[in-house]
């Protein structure tokens, strides 16, 4: 064996022994506090522990990124430990407040990560989509030059089960995928039992459909050298032939039992039974464990012979809890081993009583052994976190002299840009789930034109046939066209929302959905959010106000969605000059990354950033005229401010979000003939709102009585006996919460059930959010106050 070769396999046990001990200190010889098991997936990592070694120790380079699979955490940090980028004390709190994650984080773990995953088959799906975003930077100008990484996913055979990796397969077919690599750990055990025989031959068809080589790697380097043997043939038929669930059983039971069985099914052949007896009973379960994705040798030769860009499946053969007292067991996926077989195993692994979290212990030559831990190429420039600099921000503005909607001043807007010669403009890229079009983003396609690698020219432009939509595809586009599956739509936003920590080249990624299909996606979304990645994602049209569509495509609980998901700021304007104060903030909004304090105005963080959704409408509203006040201007922003401001005896106020403005405007029009004190609130964000109030009210609980949030001052003015009429075309909890911030009485308008097709009149009427239903309930108000 080669010195590197002994070193890999020397890694290989430290990293084995290391997440296995730190799993079993987390859950034996930690306090206890919950009465609850702590975790960790030892027998899952075990599977993994050769391919990571090979690939992280071998394979790698510093611009690769690699999506690590969930269970295989343990491993990840081990790793990042033995090569100093993880401390002592993080290891002993595995799954602990300040503890490693149990499953990889970038914005909770410290070592670096590249791709969280956790929910099983978004972190494999995702690498598909950095792939084709390294690609779009790539052909930039300002993108030149960009060395090309592989995106890598380590994949659990079980992910295979999630439907949104097939998804992304067809999506990576369509933009000429490349650079990209999932290596799948077949153990052929999940969570509850053993996987179904014959699956990796339909894993096969599936990838190679799409245009995937396909390696399968099935026998270790002992495997094949017995093949070689006179009997080696018989052997290896023996194994193939051999159930999942079997081999998975012979393993747990060990030596003897297979050499039982093997003689049992293969008789006294002479050659055959020469093989077996030549090995001792340990000697013969290390052959028959010795599968491919075992052996990290082999996993080192299979990886180095890929000279190619094509995207490549390796399917590694692997035992879960390889090398552990627990291999092969069915229950082992949430099994631990015992404390008398974890000391057992200790002695077996080498590791000196008292030396449990030292690095190199048991190591023969720890010298030789860091010596070639310093020129791994994959550590050899340190945490590979990029940044860029931060683009200066447009200013926006609209025409508001006429009719407009939202949905169409968002398509303005950007066509706007498109029209000019900005840097910020250069680095937007729009992208949607085949609504293009209908989401108003044709003008900015017509002008900026789609991406791909390979120019392609619009046939109807080239037959000289009239279309609104010029279709030309180019490497200098700016737009990504998607199939309809919006958890690729989020999963890409979420790949070019980290474009400047993987890539060096800060990315202004803009993706358009109709807005009741964001919960489609919503998984994806929630995952793209918990990366930090930075976008703007647009919904529209939202609401029953999409009337003659019918409750299939009528949002309801988006707004709420909106509120619920960190790390995105929620708006809902109902103007076209808010939307364009808000565009102008969110394009800053989307680039900051500075500390966590809060804004003493609002006592919003919004000094970190984060990503920004926006619920639009193609229901056309009067425009309010031209405003450049500073308190509308910040009110938009900060989520409120006062349309018609409450006078000092103010009985009513009116507070509205969104698409359904004209009917709160309306409303008050009519009871101020009879009531002049009321006040009509905008909000364009209830989410920005009760975060501001919510902040406010756990600063005040530390101690700090000064503080105050924006709807809390908004709302001073107001007497107690005043009440509040809040309307959306939405679910009515998103606004009426604000009765909680003063103690005002609330009657909430909005909408909690699938709607139906009709005109935008009939369904307001048959919701109760028009002014009629308004003024009714200002009325009962007051006439219920005069009673009383």
């Amino acid at each position: 064996m080669n010195s590197d070769a002994h070193h890999l396999n020397t890694i290989e046990q430290r990293l084995l022994w290391l997440s296995h001990w730190m799993i079993h200190h987390a859950n034996h010889n930690r306090p206890k506090v919950d009465g609850i098991k702590t975790g960790g997936h030892q027998a899952s990592s075990a599977s993994m522990v050769s391919i990571m070694t090979a690939l992280y120790f071998s394979a790698l380079r510093p611009e690769d990124r690699v999506a690590v699979k969930p269970h295989a955490s343990p491993v990840f940090h081990a790793m990042q430990y033995l090569m100093g980028n993880q401390t002592r004390a993080r290891m002993e709190a595995f799954r602990g407040f300040g503890g490693v994650q149990s499953y990889p984080s970038r914005t909770k773990d410290v070592d670096d990560v590249d791709f969280s995953t956790g929910s099983v088959g978004l972190g494999v799906a995702i690498t598909s989509f950095a792939s084709l975003v390294q690609d779009y930077v790539a052909a930039k100008d300002w993108g030149a030059g960009l060395p090309m990484g592989r995106m890598v996913a380590l994949v659990g055979d079980a992910e295979l089960d999630e439907g949104n990796i097939y998804e992304a397969l067809q999506e990576g077919w369509k933009n000429d995928l490349r650079n990209c690599w999932w290596i799948i750990d077949y153990n052929r055990q999940s969570l509850d039992g053993i996987v179904r025989e014959g699956l990796f031959g339909r894993v096969e068809k599936i990838f190679d459909a799409f245009g995937w080589d396909v390696v399968r790697v099935k026998y270790g380097a002992l495997q094949r050298a017995a093949f070689e043997e006179p009997g080696g043939e018989a052997l290896r038929d023996w194994i193939d032939r051999c159930p999942n669930a079997e081999y998975s059983a012979l393993t747990y039971r060990g030596g003897a039992v297979w050499r039982q069985r093997l003689m049992d099914d293969l008789g006294d052949q002479g050659d055959v039974t020469a093989l077996i007896d030549r090995r001792s009973d340990r000697e013969l379960a290390a052959l028959m464990e010795n599968l491919g994705g075992n052996c990290v040798q082999t996993m080192a030769e299979t990886f180095a012979a890929v000279d190619h860009d094509r995207p490549t499946c390796f399917l590694a053969y692997t035992i879960k809890g390889w090398g552990t007292p627990i291999a092969g067991h069915k229950d082992n996926h949430g099994g631990l081993m015992t404390k008398a077989q974890m000391a057992e195993w200790q002695q077996h692994m080498g590791v000196p009583e008292g030396q449990e979290w030292e690095p190199f212990a048991g190591v023969a030559d720890p010298d030789a052994l860091r010596a070639f831990l310093d020129r791994v190429p994959f550590f050899a420039k340190g945490t590979r976190r990029h940044s860029d600099d931060k683009l200066a921000a447009p200013r926006i503005s609209v025409a508001t002299d006429r009719e407009t909607s939202t949905q169409i001043a968002f398509g303005k807007i950007l066509d706007d840009l498109a029209k000019g010669d900005s840097g910020f403009a250069d680095r937007i890229v729009t992208m949607s789930p085949d609504v293009t079009g209908t989401t108003s983003l044709g003008p900015w396609v017509n002008r900026r034109k789609l991406f791909a690698r390979k120019a392609l020219k619009d046939a109807f432009i080239e037959h000289r046939i009239p279309s609104t939509a010029k279709w030309e595809f180019t490497p200098q586009g700016q737009h990504i066209e998607l199939g309809i599956a919006e958890m690729n739509l989020f999963l890409l936003l979420g790949a070019a929302g980290l474009s400047h920590s993987l890539f060096g080249k800060r990315l202004i990624p803009i993706g358009t959905v109709y807005d009741p299909f964001v919960h489609r996606g919503l998984d994806a979304l929630n995952y793209a959010c918990y990366q930090d990645a930075r976008f703007l994602i647009v919904g529209t049209p939202s609401g029953v106000t999409l009337a003659p569509e019918g409750g299939a495509h009528q949002s309801i609980g988006t707004p709420l969605t909106g509120m619920a998901q960190d790390g995105l700021a929620s708006f809902e304007p109902a103007f076209a000059d808010e939307l364009a104060v808000i565009m102008e903030w969110a394009f800053d909004y989307l680039q900051r990354d500075g500390e966590d304090d809060p804004d003493e105005r609002t006592w919003l963080r919004d000094e970190t950033g984060g990503s920004v959704y926006l619920r639009l409408t193609t229901k056309p509203l009067e425009q309010p005229g031209k405003r450049h006040d500073d308190a509308f201007r910040q009110g938009a922003i900060d989520g409120a401010y006062w349309l018609r401001p409450p006078g000092p005896n103010c009985e009513v106020v009116i507070a509205y979000q969104g698409a359904v403005a004209d009917e709160a405007i309306a409303a008050a029009g009519m009871i101020g003939g009879v009531r002049r004190d009321i006040g009509v609130l905008a909000v364009t964000s209830a989410d920005r709102l009760n975060a501001g109030w919510t902040a406010a009210q756990r600063e005040r609980a530390r101690g700090n009585p000064a503080s105050v949030s924006h709807v809390e001052r908004l709302l001073a003015p107001l007497p107690r006996h005043c009440s509040l009429v809040t309307v959306l075309d939405g679910h009515p909890a998103t606004l009426s919460w604000l009765g909680s911030v003063a103690g005002h009485r609330v009657i909430a308008h909005g909408v909690e059930h699938f709607g139906q097709t009709g005109t935008i009149g009939d369904l307001y009427r048959h919701f109760r959010i028009d002014r009629d239903a308004l003024v009714a309930s200002v009325n009962g108000l007051t006439s219920g106050a005069r009673s009383g």
